[in-house]
């Protein structure tokens, strides 16, 4: 409800608003403040004041820092996003599917599912970096056993960006994309599905052309929030990923040996790729919301 022109507000009013302008600051200052800082002519520092105003430290980004292949990481970064994203996505779904169904031992499977979000992620990277080294001592003492010299010459490690480390995010998006659409699904009217099996619809059809539709804009979300969440995740990638780093992890390194704007720039580059996922996101289910509106 609106306050009336001229009426007195409440007297806790501005000492509220007030903490709230501090707490926002709190949260968006430091990235406005690498955003602004990323943008400083060729004589910028780490610091205030600006000095210059250009693009000159993207330029320096994109021909590189150092020794690190920034452009690769970025990539392998951006595929495992959407490789987790995937799994999130369908996985999540069809859980959200199966516990609409009582199960036995339904209420443990769920616990042992969002367990991992308590617990401390480099003890869950160190288990999973642990796990995928022994299956390597098993593969090998089993080319070792069956006397294959040359598999067992080529063959390197269990340890990489579409193994070890997609098992490690995926403990940590999962759980989020499971909550959502158990959420989803408590207050999901099964009338629709009713409705639709009595006008002779198979289970696929009424899946894909009810239920679907429905959950949309939930699925969308999913989808943000587990590529949001392994595109920044360092503690569950640094034991589990092997031989190749993401880009955070580049990142990471970086801010012990750049002392240049260039990793103000970096910052930038990872939070804008952020920003578009989600503007994304946002925009489909805004564009799913529209057509379930229009088709009732």
């Amino acid at each position: 409800m609106q306050t009336p022109i001229g009426a007195q507000r409440a007297p806790g009013f501005w000492p509220l608003a007030i903490v709230f302008g501090l707490f926002v600051l709190f949260l968006y200052g430091p990235m406005i403040t690498i955003f602004v800082l990323s943008f400083q002519g060729p004589e910028g520092g780490l610091t205030f004041p600006l000095r210059g105003l250009s693009l000159h430290w993207f330029h320096k980004l994109a021909e590189g820092l150092g020794t690190v292949d920034i452009g690769a990481a970025f990539r392998r970064s951006l595929a495992l996003g959407a490789v987790v994203m995937a799994f999130t996505v369908v996985l999540s779904v069809l859980a959200g599917l199966a516990f609409r169904k009582k199960l036995a031992g339904s209420n443990a499977l769920f616990f042992v599912t969002v367990a991992s979000l308590i617990m401390p992620s480099i003890i869950i990277s160190l288990g999973i970096g642990l796990q995928f080294r022994l299956i390597d001592t098993g593969i090998k003492s089993v080319l070792t056993a069956m006397d294959a010299a040359a598999l067992l010459e080529g063959y390197g490690t269990a340890l990489g960006l579409f193994s070890s480390a997609l098992g490690a995010h995926l403990t940590w998006t999962l759980p989020f994309g499971l909550l959502i659409m158990f959420a989803v699904f408590n207050r999901f009217n099964p009338a629709y599905e009713e409705a639709a099996r009595d006008l002779g619809a198979t289970p696929w059809q009424t899946f894909r052309f009810v239920v679907l539709p429905l959950i949309g804009p939930s699925i969308v979300g999913i989808g943000m929030f587990g590529f949001t969440l392994s595109w920044d995740e360092i503690a569950r990638t640094s034991q589990a990923i092997g031989d190749v780093n993401t880009l955070p992890l580049e990142l990471q390194g970086l801010t012990s040996t750049v002392t240049t704007p260039s990793i103000y720039a970096l910052g930038t580059v990872t939070t804008v790729v952020s920003l578009l996922v989600m503007g994304v996101a946002l925009g489909a289910a805004a564009l799913l919301r529209r057509r379930s509106i229009r088709r009732k």
